[in-house]
């Protein structure tokens, strides 16, 4: 009898295997081969940018999120933390042009867009573009130059065209602008009007690495003093490739009451006696447009109030003002945005 059970129970073992293994092979025959296509070039572009950044990690997916979602990105942060150097590495990924524009008190808005030229020989008028004639736009330091060159950037980001003498030219697939901030220094420097602050889809807080990561710093460039390692960064998707990425996160399903969840939060944004200025349409959808790319880079072809929750931060905390008492109080805008998506009852 005993012999008997235990051939039953070595029996039985063949057969749970064959049923681990067929739900296995089931949930691999059943993933979406479209999320998984964008979750690789997630990681291909990770693999290549993480060679030489250490840490950084959320800061780097957040900015392959605003490329799959066809936005703009504002770095802030203090000297020295790389925000350049990100924005070079994530543009050698990609088989594009790339332009870097240092903004400085005299820079002029045709210094950014491009002038029309008169030519001796052809007495002639000829258009001579500007940088933003590119893929990838590094503003560095924005803030920079004064109001009517920052102006210059309005109708690049919100509409990829600049219009000079009349004229209307489009601008080039992709369009990636990223602009960097530095928040200590206020000498010569130039506040960035809100029309503006709003068509960036991110702003993001470039943060200082931790003690290990300093350590694995010092590590990696100990013997590399020039920074050589960052030329081991290759290409490693194409236009072609982004596109697709991002007609796949366009078709990412999310439920009415997940769109009902966004719009309450940026309404209570507007109503909020903590702040000033509440956030614009504009916020609406870029949340919605983030939260799908968050979804299909995790594999999913829906939206959860997870991935709504997870970018909130990064799209409304450069379209909301405090208000005056509060900002006097000390009150941080993380904890409005927090204690406002709180408040909110989350779909089930």
């Amino acid at each position: 009898m005993m012999i008997e059970e235990n051939n039953q129970e070595t029996n039985a073992q063949p057969d749970a295997l064959n049923t681990e293994n067929n739900a296995l092979s089931f949930e691999l025959q059943t993933a979406n081969p479209d999320m998984e296509f964008v979750n690789s070039i997630t990681n291909k572009i990770r693999n290549e940018i993480q060679q030489v950044i250490i840490g950084q990690d959320e800061l780097i997916e957040k900015m392959i999120v605003a490329l799959f979602s066809g936005g703009h990105v504002l770095l802030e942060g203090v000297p020295g933390v790389a925000k350049t150097l990100i924005v070079k590495l994530l543009a050698k990924t990609l088989k594009v042009d790339f332009k870097r524009i240092q903004f400085t008190p005299d820079l002029m808005p045709s210094d950014v867009i491009g002038t029309t030229v008169f030519n001796m020989k052809t007495s002639d008028f000829y258009f001579r573009p500007g940088p933003v004639f590119s893929n990838f736009i590094l503003v560095d330091e924005i803030n920079r130059s004064p109001a009517k060159t920052q102006a210059a950037l309005f109708e690049v980001m919100e509409e990829h065209q600049i219009t000079v003498d009349g004229e209307c030219r489009k601008l080039n697939f992709p369009l990636f602008i990223v602009a960097t901030q530095n928040p200590i220094e206020q000498e010569g420097t130039y506040k960035l009007p809100e029309a503006q602050l709003d068509r960036f889809l991110f702003k993001l807080i470039v943060k200082y690495p931790d003690f290990k990561e300093e350590i694995n710093i010092l590590h990696r460039f100990k013997n590399d003093f020039e920074g050589k390692i960052a030329e081991d960064v290759k290409p490693v998707f194409t236009v072609e490739d982004l596109k697709r990425c991002m007609d796949i996160i366009e078709k990412v399903h999310i439920k009415d009451e997940l769109l009902e969840y966004i719009a309450k939060i940026v309404q209570e944004t507007r109503n909020s006696s903590d702040l000033y200025l509440g956030a614009s349409p504009r916020a609406s959808l870029a949340i919605m447009k983030t939260a799908k790319a968050i979804a299909a880079i995790n594999l999913r072809d829906f939206v959860i109030p997870d991935d709504i929750k997870s970018i909130a931060f990064s799209v409304l905390n450069h379209r909301i003002i405090l208000n005056p008492e509060k900002e006097i109080e000390g009150v941080e805008l993380q904890d409005v945005i927090n204690s406002i998506i709180h408040k909110i009852e989350v779909p089930r």
